[in-house]
């Protein structure tokens, strides 16, 4: 008997992608996988409905709830489609959980066996699975160009007829993925490139893709391949060396972000109120709360002539490549669940317990039982 799969359309603001593109439908077929669309799920992505084959195809996030064994999102559905979803179902999405407390209590009450993508452990054979690391790299692609855009300046060196036009000056705080990829978007634009982390593992990353480590004589190596939380010293010693970099720069790209937590202040309103006149600032930790004490999330503003710009749903401006990484992650997670065409109901694999958040109407995952 099929696995019945439903694909549900993305109803948050900004959000065009998709979890299944058709590619990976097909490969979710051979698998066993019996799949339905909600209508036009795949559009804004650049997926119609004509280009998915051998799978049903239903008008609204409601009526897939019927009588599906997995549900798939880019992000968690809404609180009334959670109450729709049928008791034992499985539903694999991104949660970020402290973000929604409600829902996971939801999830709880209706029984379901949630796996929180953002959850997926960073080892070696997960690496296929890790949707995090797949939708910063566009992020980090994204928000090169969009500071570029911001800014008044043009990124590359330029020598014509009317003079020299010297190279912008960009630092990106933050060495991940995220950081990396903006890093090597920024280069390919022309610019001359900083970067900060205070993990002194990235330098040679780092220095690999032709930028500058910036050292502030402080190591804060954390578990899982991020940064721990600095000391009050720490974050003093941080804010000195860090806010002369900034006076120089006329743009910063700000990544830095903590696994389920608010992200860190790195940028304070005085180190801002000290940067020249049109330079920018691109936090990519908007959605977490930001990295800049003036970032307001979803939009942009200028503050003593300097722009702030906090945008959301970066992954989703590139929405088909975003989307089909997502998909091929979602798979190979979707592969431990399945054995020879039929649903396991075995979690033990060390990849599935990591990302498990809600199982037979318990919070299972160690995060949601944290102190705040």
């Amino acid at each position: 008997m099929a696995i019945r799969v439903a694909v549900f359309k993305e109803d948050a603001e900004g959000e065009r992608r998709v979890a299944i593109d058709p590619v990976t439908a097909q490969k979710l077929h051979e698998l066993g996988c019996e799949l339905t669309l909600v209508n036009h799920a795949g559009a804004a992505a650049g997926f119609p409905n004509s280009s998915y084959d051998d799978l049903a195809v239903v008008d609204t996030n409601r009526l897939a709830c019927a009588q599906q064994q997995i549900f798939l999102a880019i992000q968690l559905p809404s609180d009334e489609i959670l109450q729709q979803l049928p008791e034992q179902a499985i539903l694999i999405c991104q949660v970020f959980a402290a973000r929604r407390p409600e829902a996971v209590a939801i999830l709880q009450q209706r029984n379901i066996s949630c796996f929180a993508l953002e959850w997926v452990p960073r080892i070696t054979r997960a690496q296929s699975m890790d949707v995090l690391s797949s939708q910063a790299t566009v992020a980090g692609y994204q928000a090169a160009l969009l500071a570029a855009d911001l800014s008044p300046r043009l990124f590359p060196m330029l020598t014509t007829a009317a003079g020299t036009l010297r190279p912008a000056q960009v630092l990106v705080i933050g060495a991940g993925v995220a950081g990396l990829q903006a890093i090597a978007t920024a280069r390919r634009l022309g610019a001359q490139v900083m970067a900060y982390d205070i993990r002194p593992a990235a330098r040679e990353q780092v220095e690999s893709l032709g930028a500058r480590m910036i050292d502030t004589g402080i190591d804060a190596e954390g578990e899982g391949g991020y940064a721990r939380e600095l000391s009050a010293e720490e974050k003093a010693q941080q804010a000195q060396r860090l806010g002369e970099h900034l006076a120089r720069c006329d743009v910063v790209i700000s990544t830095a972000a903590l696994p389920g937590r608010a992200a860190p202040k790195i940028i304070t309103a005085a180190m801002v109120e000290a940067m020249k006149p049109g330079s920018v600032i691109l936090d990519m930790a908007a959605e977490s709360g930001g990295n800049c004490a003036l970032t307001e999330p979803g939009n942009t503003i200028v503050h003593n002539g300097v722009t702030v710009a906090g945008p959301l749903q970066l992954a989703s401006r590139s929405a088909l490549h975003a989307s089909e990484m997502f998909a091929r992650n979602v798979a190979n997670l979707m592969s431990l669940l399945i054995d020879n065409q039929q649903l396991s109901d075995d979690f033990s694999d060390e990849v599935l317990q990591g990302c498990l958040l809600t199982h037979r109407g318990e919070a299972v995952h160690p995060s949601l039982h944290q102190s705040s």
